[in-house]
């Protein structure tokens, strides 16, 4: 079956300009170089990495909120950059999005009903009388009350307005949603709830995910396959399992040994992986690897050559290191952050 969304050797860099009066390029910032990813319909991608990796980026490409520079994004077979009039339109309603801050993503002065009932009204989806019924359904299907139609944004809590958030995504009836780190700005315990009503809502509606996010736990939770990206560029990317019980990359490997654990004998086992030196600037990232810099298993080759995405064997991701096969043994065992069983 082929992929919902497919990303070839996607490429988005922003100019840098100087001078008030005559303005010259002087550089460009390769926020995303070179990525490839495959969507499939109904399961969910997680996207991970550390701040100005690219993650946003690469899910404002997927929306086409944002041109890519180079390489070419397919959505159900169509190359994304031949899309005008009503085929865009029609991809506008497919693909939708969850924003990170629920407080700023809604208008104030709209009520909940108008708010939701824009997007069906807008796509012709329901008339009449049927507009409103199906209102009050996406407000139940995102477990809030019919009655809370007639509210404004205010008068909700950070949770309840995601709630509101989803459920207005959820009015265009797509086939993906880009969730641009959606619980980031809420609490723990209301991170969980959104995360399980994503995860309900995917199981009844058949729903796909780019779900962008920095926390390692969320992202194990919730996704299918997980991609992880540095400076860029995706560094490694397989099923969950495989990257979070045997991870090939170094910097996979260092990410995983930050994430805390709630159980003082398994922490104080634990093997935290500090990396060295500084973040390469994306307006000239070095010819090789560009983890080269901080990298603990560092090679000669590494800093010239830049690797391409192998996999070690058959029971490990696919990871963008010349010591993939290396990488398990060379540096310190984990303790799962999950389980606190040992990662090899």
């Amino acid at each position: 079956m082929k992929p919902l969304v497919s990303v070839e050797n996607l490429q988005v860099h922003f100019p840098v300009y100087r001078g008030l009066v005559f303005e010259r390029q002087v550089g460009t910032v390769q926020a995303v170089d070179g990525v490839d990813l495959q969507i499939r319909r109904g399961e969910t991608l997680g996207l991970v990495g550390e701040s100005g990796c690219g993650k946003s980026t690469v899910g404002r490409a997927i929306l086409r909120l944002q041109r890519p520079t180079g390489g070419r994004i397919l959505f159900d077979g169509s190359d994304l950059a031949g899309l005008e009039g009503e085929a865009m339109r029609t991809f506008r309603r497919r693909v939708q999005l969850i924003f990170q801050d629920p407080y700023a993503s809604l208008n104030p002065r709209m009520s909940v009903g108008e708010v939701l009932a824009e997007p069906i009204l807008l796509y012709g989806l329901r008339e009449g009388a049927a507009v409103g019924e199906r209102v009050r359904e996406l407000l139940s299907l995102v477990g809030l009350s019919p009655s809370h139609a007639g509210r404004y944004p205010h008068e909700f809590s950070g949770g309840q307005r995601q709630r509101i958030g989803i459920a207005r995504a959820l009015a265009c009836e797509p086939d993906i949603i880009v969730c641009d780190e959606p619980v980031s700005a809420l609490d723990v315990s209301i991170q969980a709830q959104i995360v399980n009503l994503l995860q309900d809502l995917q199981e009844r509606l058949s729903l796909a995910y780019l779900f962008i996010a920095h926390s390692l736990n969320v992202i194990k939770h919730i996704s299918s396959r997980v991609a992880v990206m540095y400076l860029g560029q995706v560094v490694e990317i397989g099923d969950t399992a495989d990257v979070y019980g045997a991870a090939s990359h170094p910097y996979t490997r260092a990410l995983l040994s930050a994430v805390p654990v709630p159980d003082p004998e398994i922490e104080r086992r634990r093997t935290r992986i500090i990396l060295q030196g500084d973040v390469p600037s994306p307006m000239d990232p070095p010819p090789g690897c560009r983890f080269a810099s901080r990298c603990p298993i560092v090679q000669d080759r590494c800093r010239t050559n830049a690797p391409s995405l192998v996999q070690a064997d058959a029971n490990t991701s696919l990871a963008a290191c010349w010591r993939t096969a290396e990488s398990q043994a060379l540096m310190p065992d984990l303790f799962s952050p999950q389980t606190g069983e040992t990662i090899r």
